[in-house]
């Protein structure tokens, strides 16, 4: 009888049930079983043959690696001492809010295509840039290279180009003239949130979120203390052309949200939104967004010599990436900072204002 032909990768061993066990030897060189045991050999020999096939093309994931849930391997991941407290702050945020489609995988489910496809998605949300989507990008690229290091994955799946950057092109801003027309035409319910998201730099939820408390009309500030981090709780200086606009807001606030809803209640999100979106519509300007109006009023601020703490502290930005974009660095403070941009209201041309702030 000729002899059997000895495997040339894995071992099959028949148990005392009469099922077949299959095992192999894995890249770091551990003996790793079958979840399962098989009835026929034949199953065995093919689980086996997928597996030596995974190696070879660099795809094979380990048992480990098959168990870990992304979320838990990320959360350890940012917990490491070379890590800043920015950076740290900054990619959990991201990992809640922005790569939920993720987060409940293990890092064995995470492939190139699922990664191609969290990525078409989050980049097609209106509800934040390109610079949330290249960060959360780069948590997840980092995060799986480790695992390559630690062995428990064999290849990153990350490898879309340029992913990772968040250089856009320049945008067209919002004109202060621009601003005017939105102003004249838009819902007079709306006019004190859409100056304050074009001079204040507020994001649209934020606005939304403002209480009564939060906007103190004699101090001409705004609080905001319903922000998704620690640097979004912050305090701005407001424009004095914007006063008078939040002074008749009063007439629509309920006594505990500065603005609110037709219907009632704290004022929707989407609901500014749609209002806007009519308002731009009427005047051909459907390029414009709400989001643009933020970028206008961090553009004019730095116009008027707001320099990059100034802006951070304004926009509520834990790094000074997006601040360093808006601005040729000269010394100023808020307060003067808000002055200066009422005068850009009046004159609409900043090219008309001084350089530098008083004191600078």
């Amino acid at each position: 009888m000729p002899a059997k032909k000895r495997r040339s990768f894995g071992k099959i061993f028949k148990l005392r049930s009469g099922r077949f066990q299959a095992s192999y030897i894995n890249p770091q060189g551990q003996r790793e079983y079958a979840p399962d045991t098989f009835v026929k050999r034949r199953d065995a020999e093919v689980w086996l043959s997928r597996v030596e096939a995974d190696i070879s093309r660099g795809v094979w994931i380990g048992q480990e690696g098959a168990n870990i849930v992304f979320a838990d391997y990320a959360k350890e991941y940012l917990q490491r001492s070379s890590i800043g407290d920015r950076w740290r702050e900054m990619c959990t945020i991201n990992l809640k809010l922005h790569m939920t489609d993720l987060t409940s995988l293990t890092l064995a489910e995470i492939s190139s295509l699922r990664v191609r496809q969290w990525h078409v998605k989050v980049s097609a949300s209106k509800d934040h840039g390109k610079t949330v989507v290249a960060q959360s990008y780069r948590l997840l690229r980092a995060v799986m290279n480790q695992a390559v290091r630690d062995e428990l994955i064999v290849k990153n799946p990350c490898n879309i180009p340029g992913a990772g950057s968040d250089k856009a092109p320049e945008r067209q801003i919002a004109t202060p003239q621009q601003v005017d027309k939105l102003l004249e035409t838009i819902l007079p319910r709306y006019r004190a949130p859409l100056l304050i998201a074009a001079w204040c730099s507020l994001r649209r939820g934020e606005i939304v979120n403002l209480r009564v408390a939060d906007v103190d009309l004699e101090g001409s500030e705004l609080h905001v203390t319903d922000a998704k981090s620690e640097a979004g709780v912050r305090t701005v200086a407001v424009p004095s052309n914007i006063m008078p606009y939040l002074v008749a807001a009063q007439e629509w606030s309920d006594g505990t949200w500065f603005f609110t809803s037709p219907h009632g209640g704290r004022m929707k999100a989407n609901t500014f939104y749609a209002a806007f979106v009519r308002t731009r519509s009427e005047l051909g300007l459907d390029h414009l967004t709400i989001h643009d109006l933020r970028h206008t009023g961090n553009t004019l601020a730095a116009s008027v010599g707001a320099t990059t703490k100034d802006l951070m502290r304004r926009l509520g930005h834990a790094s000074d990436a997006a601040a360093r974009r808006y601005l040729h660095t000269v010394e100023g403070r808020d307060a003067e900072i808000a002055k200066a941009l009422a005068e850009l209201a009046t004159h609409g041309d900043a090219t008309k204002l001084p350089k530098r702030l008083k004191g600078a």
